[in-house]
């Protein structure tokens, strides 16, 4: 029997692009695009729905953090603006770009975890299987028949 993955484990594994349900598979198969099945356990992700919340946090963390920084760069320094455009957009651009798999990993974990969506089915099972003690079935068909 699997042991239950814990909510901070799936959104762990979801930011680092893994699995949420093992922890092994890779979550994407490219840059954004979220891989059907996981190659490692099967797990079906297809319900997924990040849609556009993982844009919005990354645009709220990117924007929490450069803007201080860029505040505090012009009270100490006071460099001219074509120098603050030169240094705050690349890094700004930069840090959106590598936040935004991780951030939209966290989501499909994060919906996979309270059973959102098109994943209840996945979670009904899980909670039958914590429960009975028995081993996952190997396709989520078996679930459905």
């Amino acid at each position: 029997m699997n042991a239950p993955v814990s909510f901070s484990k799936a959104l762990w594994r979801g930011f680092t692009m893994k699995c949420p349900n093992c922890g092994q598979g890779h979550l994407f198969g490219r840059f954004l695009k979220v891989v059907e099945r996981c190659a490692a356990c099967g797990e079906d992700y297809t319900p997924q729905r990040a849609d556009d919340l993982p844009a919005y946090l990354v645009i709220a963390i990117v924007g929490h953090l450069v803007v201080p920084a860029l505040l505090a760069v012009e009270m100490a320094y006071s460099p001219p603006a074509w120098l603050q455009l030169l240094i705050w957009v690349p890094v700004t651009g930069l840090a959106a770009l590598l936040l935004l798999q991780p951030v939209k990993g966290t989501i499909v974990g994060l919906q996979w975890q309270t059973g959102m969506h098109g994943f209840e089915a996945t979670r009904h099972r899980r909670d039958q299987e914590a429960r009975v003690g028995v081993a996952p079935p190997s396709d989520l068909k078996e679930l459905m028949s």
